[in-house]
């Protein structure tokens, strides 16, 4: 890959990066229980004669080029972001036509990443305070050369942090040229870096780890809780709006 735009390709690898999503999603059994991507055709084929609704949980795996889809224990966690979109859900590099799967490089970065869009949520739909929805952090690897747009001033176009216009429209040229995706400073944590992959083999080992549970006070996420240990943890630090 080449740079493009003046945005430059660098390496990436990260043995701890976290992506934090809705514990709402249960793994897909046809990712998870077979491990060779090759088979899946055949075999969904044959379940759809039983079972019309499998397409629903599985998403639309054609978003997928077959040689690069991954299969085996996690592996929902890979392919989800990919067979599921919609344009009612678009992010910083994707307009919903296209899945991308966003992670942090630790755990505070993929967490203030995720408090700012369950904000933008609650404030839109107008929802009482209290504990919300519960999440589920993923730890995972991540191998990849990208084009990095870490050296690129905070007022660079596609890290507006109120339009995604500039940076979806930056993705469907990367994607143009083979990109595999792209590092990022984070628009939500001051000192963190973010990745927005464009194929699910860019990660692999994917890995479950805490369960956290979200405080809404009305206005903002003013409390995590890790659901395992009953521990609840002040969010004092948004450094970003």
């Amino acid at each position: 890959m080449t740079a493009i735009g003046g945005v430059p390709v660098s390496p990436v690898a990260w043995r701890d990066a976290v992506r934090i999503i809705r514990s709402t999603f249960p793994p897909i059994d046809l990712f998870e229980d077979v491990a060779d991507p090759a088979d899946w055709p055949l075999l969904i084929s044959a379940e759809q004669k039983t079972n019309p609704r499998i397409m629903a949980t599985i998403g639309n795996l054609d978003l997928v080029p077959v040689g690069r889809r991954v299969g085996g224990l996690g592996a929902s966690y890979l392919m989800a972001p990919f067979t599921h979109i919609s344009t009612d859900r678009p992010s910083r590099f994707t307009d919903g036509t296209l899945g991308v799967l966003y992670s942090g490089n630790s755990f505070e970065t993929a967490l203030f990443e995720t408090i700012h869009h369950h904000a933008r949520f609650m404030t839109r739909t107008s929802e009482a305070p209290g504990w919300t929805s519960q999440f589920r952090e993923i730890i995972l690897s991540i191998a990849a050369d990208l084009h990095d747009l870490r050296g690129q001033s905070a007022g660079h176009p596609a890290l507006d942090p109120t339009s995604y216009q500039a940076s979806q429209s930056l993705a469907m040229t990367l994607r143009g040229t083979g990109s595999e995706g792209v590092v990022y400073p984070s628009v939500r944590h001051h000192g963190g870096e973010c990745v927005g992959l464009f194929y699910p083999d860019v990660a692999s080992q994917p890995r479950q780890g805490r369960h956290l549970d979200y405080h809404w006070n009305g206005q903002g996420v003013d409390f995590v809780r890790d659901a395992g240990s009953g521990a609840v943890f002040r969010v004092v630090d948004l450094p970003y709006e």
